[in-house]
């Protein structure tokens, strides 16, 4: 395993998974920003309940002229994914292009469960090749990491280390999320005594976080 993952954030329309309205990724190696993305998305039936938009602040209005979710896939992340990753300094960077090469990334989310049921029920919806890849999840690694503290909620942590951030925003929580494995190294390479910071290899394996695959 290579210390390059990508986190990667949902918010929906309802409670059913394919009725994704944004996504978030922010791409990390060597526990450092590289790249993000974020775009809404156009769901399979033009409805959002509205206790779903007092959460995320998504309308129907804001959605209706985004594109598909087999749009932003075929013609937007295949592109963020394949693009060899430079520095930002923002966490929000514009669309990468798009390149016809494709390479499964290894994915991190918060209660990630979540986010690849929604990834794999827009893919099946569009009747889109779920791609062999991985995911590990954070609110898994931060009980690992920091078992003394009182919630494990993205904004409950994002609080506790100081990170500023926009909840319910993709790429926000993706960002957030992405910073919580970086804070877990620092954090497990500190107990070990470590100079230097141990790489996500180690850190998973020594909080023993399982990798687990796509359901195809």
């Amino acid at each position: 395993m290579n210390d390059e993952f990508i986190a990667i954030d949902f918010e929906t329309a309802t409670e059913s998974p394919d009725s994704a309205v944004s996504v978030g990724l922010v791409k990390y190696r060597n526990f450092k920003p590289m790249a993000s993305y974020y775009s809404l998305i156009k769901p399979p039936r033009l409805y959002i309940r509205p206790d779903f938009t007092e959460l995320h602040g998504l309308t129907v209005g804001d959605v209706k002229n985004a594109p598909d979710f087999k749009y932003v896939w075929e013609n937007e992340l295949h592109g963020f994914f394949k693009t060899p990753a430079s520095p930002i300094a923002s966490p929000v960077s514009p669309p990468l292009p798009a390149t016809p090469l494709f390479a499964a990334p290894l994915f991190a989310g918060h209660n990630a469960q979540f986010d690849m049921s929604v990834l794999c029920s827009v893919l099946r919806h569009y009747e889109i090749e779920i791609p062999e890849t991985q995911y590990f999840c954070t609110l898994q690694l931060s009980r690992r990491v920091w078992p003394r503290l009182r919630s494990f909620a993205l904004a409950k942590l994002a609080a506790e280390f100081n990170i500023v951030y926009e909840a319910h925003n993709a790429v926000a929580d993706a960002d957030t999320c992405a910073k919580i494995v970086v804070l877990a190294a620092e954090e497990v390479s500190s107990k070990l005594k470590r100079k230097k910071i141990i790489g996500l290899d180690g850190l998973l394996k020594k909080t023993g976080i399982e990798v687990k695959k796509l359901p195809r």
